[in-house]
């Protein structure tokens, strides 16, 4: 690929300077060295934006590049058409067709993309270095039939067979919860029915809303029917709100689901929790789904049903981290409907999530 980083010098051993300022310090040369290549004195180096040595891909760090400049992929990544290589790929899904209050979520995936920039290659507290240890791209979105809502659900089924027929792992921008159904048909058709750690204010099980059986309100009710999920491991955190029943998850638990509503949540960590989830999940697939509603709308304002009193993001964190170790096998973050967050810290967490979820995917080295 073309070189998009400028020479820079190294002023001693330790340090590398940039245009007069200090960017690097201790060992960064030798860093810059990995990532990029040395001339024959050493006195400059030339970094570019490409595949490291061992196949990886490797975005490009916002010390030499604008993160505000370039075409706005996930994280920076590089795109390709087809998950083929890959081990694991974010792809968008831009849907809110089956929304059943704000609608929005279609713009999802380009504003947490957008809202990317802000990463960076490791994982500041785990010490996860996903992009040494996994080949990842972004591979654009699955083209959607905006005005029917059982097509784009074709449409999205048979993006994600050819997906998951690769092996790679699935990391999805959504997008409105409807999209969990489709992806999960293509993901149990490889797999055999999965474990579902869903992180959501709703359970989404309705059964019909409006006369109608596929929306967001009803995807994990479809799993069920047909047989998608493994009953005795699904978990769902965070639910909460008013209900149209006295018990509103009767139906779940009636499923063998574990249901963890959000007041039992409240003023603790979750890392106990997640103890307790990675024991239920066992060593089979593992299937994540976090709706974005599932945090407090004072943190995430930007989504279609909000519900008060939710889940913090640092419990959003513990969650995700929680899932280290298990056999993930596709994770989505859905519902982001910015227009509602001017701000766009709702879209900035989105990616944070999904970068979170990133390094906890299986074969992901820790330093």
């Amino acid at each position: 690929m073309q070189n998009m980083f400028s020479s820079i010098k190294i002023a001693t051993k330790t340090r590398v300077v940039f245009a007069g300022s200090r960017v690097f310090k201790t060992c960064a040369s030798q860093r810059v060295m990995k990532w990029g290549s040395v001339d024959g004195n050493q006195s400059s180096v030339s970094c570019t934006r490409r595949m490291s040595g061992k196949g990886f891909n490797v975005p490009p760090s916002a010390e030499f590049v604008a993160r505000v400049s370039g075409i706005a992929t996930m994280c920076k990544l590089p795109f390709q058409e087809t998950a083929d290589g890959l081990d694991a790929a974010f792809v968008g899904v831009p849907i809110d067709t089956g929304t059943s209050n704000r609608p929005g979520a279609r713009f999802g995936p380009r504003h947490i993309r957008a809202e990317s920039s802000m990463l960076r290659p490791f994982n500041g507290w785990t010490r996860a270095a996903p992009y040494e240890s996994l080949r990842v791209a972004d591979i654009g979105d699955i083209n959607v039939n905006l005005f029917d809502l059982k097509d784009t659900c074709k449409k999205i089924r048979e993006g994600y067979r050819k997906i998951v027929a690769t092996g790679c792992i699935p990391l999805t921008l959504g997008g409105d919860h409807t999209i969990a159904y489709p992806i999960l048909q293509a993901v149990a058709e490889r797999h055999g029915p999965v474990g579902l750690i869903h992180v959501d204010a709703h359970a989404d099980t309705s059964d019909m809303i409006l006369g109608e059986k596929i929306g967001h309100g009803t995807p994990f009710r479809r799993c069920v029917d047909e047989g998608l999920l493994d009953c005795k491991r699904v978990v769902q955190i965070g639910l909460r709100g008013p209900s149209y029943s006295p018990d509103n998850y009767e139906w779940s638990r009636a499923q063998g689901f574990r249901v963890v509503e959000a007041v039992e949540c409240w003023h603790k960590s979750l890392v106990p929790l997640m103890e307790e989830v990675r024991s239920q999940m066992g060593t089979g697939p593992v299937y994540l789904s976090f709706d974005i509603d599932s945090l407090d709308p004072a943190y995430a304002p930007g989504t279609g049903t909000p519900e008060i009193a939710g889940l913090t993001p640092i419990q959003g964190l513990e969650i995700i981290r929680g899932c280290r170790g298990l056999n993930l096998v596709g994770c989505d973050l859905v519902e982001v409907s910015p227009p509602y967050d001017t701000t766009g810290n709702t879209a900035l967490t989105g990616a944070n999530l999904l970068f979170e979820m990133l390094c906890v995917l299986p074969k992901v080295k820790y330093y």
